[in-house]
C-alpha cells in the first residue's frame, strides 16, 4: 500500500520558535487561549504556550503571520462534513481533520475524501482519551493504535496530534514528541460544538472574523451547523483581511 505523507503548507506554517526549560511535570492542565490579546491581536494564551512549549514541537499559533490554518475536530458525524468539504473544495482551501478512531473507522468515505482533495489528517486520539489521566504506555497506545490504523486502512502517515479534550501536562507532551508527532492546539475557539444551542450565523461571522489574526490556527467543529452554513462567508472575509487560508 502507498502511504501518503502529507506535506502540504500547512505543516510548514507550523513551524515553532522559542525556548523552555522545565521539568516533565505529569500534573494535568486544561489549554485555553483567553481573551486577552496582544497588539496583533493573537491571545496571549496562544503565545504564551508556543513560546513555552517549542521544545516540545507543541504550538497554539503558527509562525506564519499571513496565513490563518483552518482545523477541525472530529469527533462524530453530524451530517455537515460533506457540505464542508465542498465549500473547502469550492473556496480552493484545505484544513486539518483532527479524528478519533471512531470516526476513521466508521466514515471511510468522508476520510478518503479529505485525502484526495488534500486535506490534512491528525491524530485527536483512539478514543479520545485525556493523555496526563493515562500512564506513558497508555498515552503512546492512544497515539499509535489510531496512527497505525489511519496507515494500515488509508496508507496515509498522520503527523499532527491534538490533545484530547484540550487536557495536557509537559510528560504527555514529551509522549507526543516520543511517537514523531507535533502537538496542535489553537489559537482561538468559540463555542460550536454544542449540536442544541447553535449560534447565529451573524454572531458566528462576526466572532470569527473580529477575532482574526496572523498565525492563526482556528478550531471549528463540524458538527456544527452554523459552521457548515457560514464556512464560506468567513473565509471570503478573511480573504479580505489578506489572510491565506
Amino acid at each position: 500500500m502507498k502511504i501518503l505523507i502529507q506535506s502540504a503548507a500547512a505543516l510548514t506554517a507550523l513551524s515553532l520558535t522559542g525556548t523552555a526549560v522545565y521539568a516533565a511535570d505529569t500534573t494535568k492542565k486544561g489549554y485555553g487561549q483567553g481573551t486577552d490579546v496582544d497588539e496583533k491581536n493573537r491571545p496571549l494564551g496562544a503565545v504564551d504556550f508556543t513560546s513555552r512549549y517549542a521544545e516540545l514541537d507543541a504550538c497554539a499559533l503558527s509562525a506564519d503571520s499571513q496565513r490563518i490554518i483552518l482545523t477541525f475536530d472530529q469527533g462524530y458525524e453530524n451530517g455537515y462534513t460533506a457540505k464542508i468539504l465542498d465549500t473547502l473544495r469550492d473556496k480552493e482551501v484545505t484544513a486539518v481533520f483532527f479524528l478519533t478512531g471512531d470516526y476513521a473507522k466508521k466514515e471511510h468515505a468522508l476520510v478518503k475524501r479529505m485525502i484526495a482533495e488534500g486535506h490534512v489528517l491528525g491524530n485527536h486520539g483512539m478514543t479520545h482519551a485525556s493523555l496526563p489521566e493515562l500512564s506513558e504506555e497508555e498515552a503512546e497506545k492512544e497515539i499509535m493504535s489510531l496512527h497505525n490504523f489511519v496507515m494500515n486502512n488509508y496508507g496515509y502517515q498522520m503527523q499532527l496530534f491534538r490533545c484530547p479534550c484540550g487536557e495536557y501536562s509537559d510528560a504527555a507532551l514529551e509522549t507526543v514528541k516520543k511517537c514523531g508527532y507535533r502537538t496542535v492546539f489553537w489559537s482561538y475557539a468559540y463555542v460550536d460544538w454544542k449540536t442544541d444551542a447553535q449560534p447565529s450565523p451573524e454572531e458566528a461571522v462576526r466572532k470569527l472574523t473580529e477575532s482574526a489574526h496572523g498565525g492563526e490556527i482556528l478550531l471549528l467543529h463540524s458538527v456544527s451547523s452554523t459552521n457548515a452554513e457560514v464556512l464560506g462567508e468567513v473565509i471570503d472575509r478573511l480573504r479580505e483581511k489578506g489572510y491565506t487560508l
